[in-house]
Parts: structure tokens; sequence; C-alpha cells
């Protein structure tokens, strides 16, 4: 009945009755960048826009959400791209826009036909490709140590019980070693490692999606220098932290190993990548989070309320302890990320 932790994942957030694939979706037990604050949608249509007159004005101009929930971020840009003003040399980006989300569920009732709606990333993308919160549900091994080095973690995914399983296979060996690197001997009381190597190969096939623009990831995570010693595999259900126990009943999440995903992205592109904090990316898209002068609210009150929601609105996505922990990772191919980053 036990099991490796990546096939536990898989079985419990994307097979049959699995979390993502059943049920109110994502929004109704945790809160994303994209649920939480229109100025994410803003930021992702300033970015688009940018990325639309660096690739010429392409029609069509795609946009593909990959672990789209229920397809609520496209249908912000979507709207936001409509009140858009247009190119003065061609059709306006809300005519050649094709939208795409990619998820394992079932497409929604109500969801506008404009709306594309698959299970796969789709071949020859020219935009954007958006992965908000998808590479921590990417499922992966869990590895602890043993007496003779790594051995895999097991799981009951009824109880989310644990057991040491077999030695690691000679690519997770080499992943640890470059990407997760312990200190001799490995015997720490409750050191256990995140294998990331499945992650690697979900974002290397999204960029190789991509013949043109960028694609964007955006998550928790955390680098080389600075992994946790106990791993950060928790899950979540009607907003609140729980036990990760892979019984399709709530998130089975792990941050990610940033450096490392980036890394298969730039081999595939064969360009380097942009990884920055939200603060940092917002700030560039135009969404400050300053708070307006307070010498506004003499001469405009109503503009000194809108700018002030605005500036609070921007401060959930950039505070430390919470959604501004994410970083994002931007991966371009055949066309330069640095112009379109620019305040």
């Amino acid at each position: 009945m036990q099991a490796r932790w990546r096939a536990a994942m898989d079985r419990a957030l994307y097979g049959p009755g699995g979390f993502f694939v059943s049920g109110p979706g994502p929004a109704e037990h945790f809160r994303t960048s994209a649920h939480a604050s229109p100025a994410f949608a803003s930021a992702l249509s300033s970015l688009a826009s940018r990325l639309d007159a660096a690739l010429g004005y392409p029609c069509p101009f795609d946009v593909v959400d990959v672990g789209a929930g229920r397809g609520e971020l496209l249908l912000a840009l979507a709207a936001l791209a409509r009140d858009a003003a247009g190119p003065p040399a061609a059709a306006p980006l809300a005519s050649r826009l094709r939208l795409t989300a990619v998820e394992k569920a079932p497409r929604p009732d109500d969801l506008p036909a404009r709306i594309g709606w698959t299970d796969e990333i789709p071949d020859a993308v020219t935009g954007l490709l958006l992965a908000t919160e998808w590479l921590d549900n990417v499922p992966l091994d869990v590895a602890a140590p043993g007496p003779d080095g790594w051995r895999y973690l097991l799981v009951n995914p009824a109880t989310g019980e644990e057991a040491t399983g077999g030695p690691l296979s000679a690519g997770d060996v080499d992943w640890l070693a470059r990407w997760w690197p312990s200190p001799a001997p490995i015997d720490a009381a409750g050191e256990r490692v995140e294998i990331g190597r499945s992650r690697d190969e979900a974002w290397a096939g999204a960029v190789r999606r991509l013949d043109r623009g960028v694609a964007v990831a955006v998550d928790y995570g955390h680098l080389r220098e600075s992994r946790p010693m106990g791993g950060t595999l928790t899950g979540y259900r009607g907003g609140r932290q729980v036990p990760p126990v892979p019984d399709g009943s709530c998130d089975v999440t792990a941050h990610v190993a940033m450096d490392s995903v980036a890394a298969a992205g730039e081999r595939v592109a064969g360009r380097a990548y942009t990884l920055v904090s939200q603060r940092e990316a917002l700030r560039a898209l135009g969404a400050d989070g300053g708070r307006p002068p307070l010498a506004l609210a003499a001469t405009d009150s109503a503009g000194y309320v809108r700018a002030l929601a605005a500036a609070s609105a921007v401060a959930e996505l950039t505070d430390p302890a919470g959604l501004g922990g994410h970083y994002w990772l931007l991966q371009p191919v055949g066309v330069a990320v640095d112009p379109l980053m620019a305040r």
C-alpha cells in the first residue's frame, strides 16, 4: 500500500477524484497571487503588452496559463486586454489574443468559449506562457538518510505515515549532489530532501513549447545555498495548513528549487534566464505599492482613496512573509527580457 511520494502525490492531486480534478477548485482552499489582487493580473497584462510589441504584434498572441485553476487569471487578462488601447500600427491585442488554460480538471461550464481548455501544454506558443504556483504541485520524490546513503521515503496514502524505501537512482543521486548538497555524514535528525528533478523536467518541457516569447514561473522556492534541512512538504485545505496526507482530500505541495528549474529551462532555450523576487517584478511592471501622498486627499479625496486601495492590494502581493515570498523566473525564447522588465 505504501508508495514513493512522487507516485502518491500524482494520484492524490491528478488521479480520479484527485484534489485538482474534482471539487470547486484551488481558490476555495488557498490564496494565490492570481486570486489575491487584480494588481497581479494588471502586472502580467503590462508584461504581455510589452512582449507583444517586442515580438512585432504577432497574430495570434498566445497567453497560456499552466495550472489554470478554473480560468480566473485568463478571465482577468482578457478583460484588461479588452479595455487597453491598441498599438498604432497593428490590430488591438484583444483581437489577436489566444487564451489557453492548461488544467487536468474538466472545463468549467461557465467559462467563455474564447478561452481554450486542454490538459497538455500546446505546441508552437508565440507569446506568454504562465505557470503561477504550478511547479510546487508537480509531484516529486522525497528522501531521507540511511546507514548507506540516501533512500526514498515511502508514504501510506491513506494515513501519511512514512517508511524508508530503496536507494536512490543514479539520476537522483546526481541531482542531489549538484543541487541539494548536504554536509557529511548525512545523519542529522529530521533531515530530508525533496528531489526536484521532476520539476526540472516539467519546466524544460514547458519552455520547449515556446517558439518565441517568455515563460514565467511564479512560485515559492529556495536556492542551493539555503535549502531547508527538513524540506517543505505540506498540505492545504480550506485555507488552513494541514499534514500532507496524499489521499486526495488536500493540496500537497513543496517549495521549488528555483535555481535548478531555471538551469533546466536555460539549457532548452539557449538563452539566460532572469530570477527576481515578486516585489522586484511587480515594481518593474508598474505595481509600486507605495502609499499616495497625503496631500492628494485634500485635492482629490476620491482619487486618494482609490490610490490607497491600490497600494494596499499591492502590499499583500509584496509582503515577504506571504505572497511576496514568491520568486519570478522568466525564461525568454527569441526575445530579450531586460527591456520588458525595465521600470
